[in-house]
C-alpha cells in the first residue's frame, strides 16, 4: 500500500474523476453586459444605445457593423439591427459620486450611471429599463412604485410595451422580442395606412386639374379664334387704308406738285396722249418728245 519513502497516496490521487464545468463569476459577467459595448466588447461611451432586445452598443460600433458585417464576430445575433432605426440612443443620468473629489471615499466600484427617481446604481444587481420613444433610463422599482403614463425624466408620454429590459433573462428576451414584432408591424401598417391616404389625396386635385385643363384648353382655343379674327380684320383695314391712300395720294392731285414734275410720269395728259400715238413701242419715254 505504501510508496517508497513510507508514503501513502489519497484516494483523489489515485481515482480520476470527471471535471465539473467551470463556473462563470457572475461579479465580473454582470460587470462585462453593463460596462462593454455588446458588438465590439470596448468600454461603453457616449452616446450610448440600445436595441429592442435591451443590449447595449457604442454607437460607433453599430454604425462600423452595419458598413462593415464582417468586421465583428457574433454578427448573425444582430440581424434584428437594419438601421439606426432599429436602436435608440439612451437618455442616461451620470452618477454624481464619480465627480466627487472626496479621497476617502473608495468609488472605484460605483456604478457610471444611476436611477433618476431612486438614485440606484446601474451596475447589474437591480433591474432597469428604457422607454423606447424617449429612450430614458429608469429603474424597474421607480416603474412600480410610482406608476404613471408619463416618463419619470422628461414626462413624454408611453405605453407599457414601449417598455424594453436592458440586459434581461431569457424570458424578458422572448417578451421583448415579441413586443418588437407588434411595434415593427404597427409601424408597417401605418406606414401604408398614410401613403394610401395620400395617393387618394392625390387623386382628387388630378381630377380636378384635368377639368381645370379642359376649361384652359377651351378658352385657349377661343383666344386663338379671336386673335386670327382681329388679325384678319386689321390686315383687311389696312389693305383698304392703303388702297385709299394710294387713291387719293395720285401725284397729279397732288396741288403742291408743279406741272413740270407731274409731266414726267406716265399719268400726266401728255404722256397718255403720246402713249396712244406709239403704242407700237416697247418702253418710251417721254422726254424724248420734248
Amino acid at each position: 500500500m505504501g510508496a517508497d519513502g513510507g508514503t501513502i497516496p489519497r484516494r483523489d490521487e489515485l481515482v480520476k474523476e470527471k471535471k465539473k464545468p467551470e463556473k462563470k463569476d457572475k461579479t465580473s459577467e454582470l460587470q462585462h453586459k453593463w460596462n462593454d459595448c455588446s458588438i465590439s466588447q470596448l468600454p461603453l461611451q457616449k452616446p450610448v444605445m440600445a436595441c429592442e432586445y435591451g443590449s447595449l452598443y457604442n454607437k460607433e460600433s453599430v454604425l462600423e457593423c452595419l458598413l462593415d458585417k464582417q468586421k465583428y464576430e457574433g454578427v448573425a445575433k444582430l440581424a434584428h439591427i437594419r438601421g439606426l432605426k432599429d436602436v435608440k440612443e439612451l437618455q442616461l443620468t451620470d452618477n454624481p459620486a464619480l465627480s466627487r473629489t472626496d479621497n476617502k471615499m473608495d468609488i472605484s466600484n460605483c456604478a457610471p450611471y444611476i436611477c433618476p427617481v431612486t438614485g440606484l446604481e446601474m451596475n447589474g444587481k437591480h433591474r432597469f429599463c428604457f422607454i423606447w420613444t424617449c429612450g430614458c433610463v429608469i429603474s424597474e422599482r421607480a416603474l412600480k412604485e410610482v406608476p404613471s403614463s408619463l416618463c419619470h425624466k422628461c414626462a413624454k408620454p408611453y405605453a407599457a410595451d414601449d417598455v424594453i429590459v436592458l440586459n434581461g433573462d431569457d424570458a424578458d428576451f422572448e417578451l421583448m422580442k415579441s413586443r418588437m414584432e407588434e411595434r415593427r408591424l404597427a409601424a408597417k401598417q401605418s406606414k401604408k395606412g398614410k401613403k394610401k391616404a395620400k395617393t387618394d389625396s392625390e387623386g382628387e386635385p388630378s381630377s380636378k386639374a384635368a377639368k381645370l385643363g379642359d376649361k384652359s384648353e377651351t378658352s385657349l382655343d377661343k383666344s386663338k379664334l379671336k386673335s386670327a379674327t382681329v388679325a384678319k380684320s386689321a390686315t383687311a383695314a389696312s389693305s383698304a387704308a392703303k388702297t385709299v391712300k394710294s387713291k387719293s395720294l395720285s401725284v397729279q392731285d397732288d396741288p403742291k406738285s408743279s406741272e413740270v414734275y407731274k409731266s414726267l410720269f406716265t399719268s400726266s395728259d401728255e404722256a397718255k396722249k403720246q402713249g396712244a400715238q406709239h403704242s407700237g413701242w416697247v418702253s418710251f419715254n417721254p422726254q424724248y418728245f420734248r
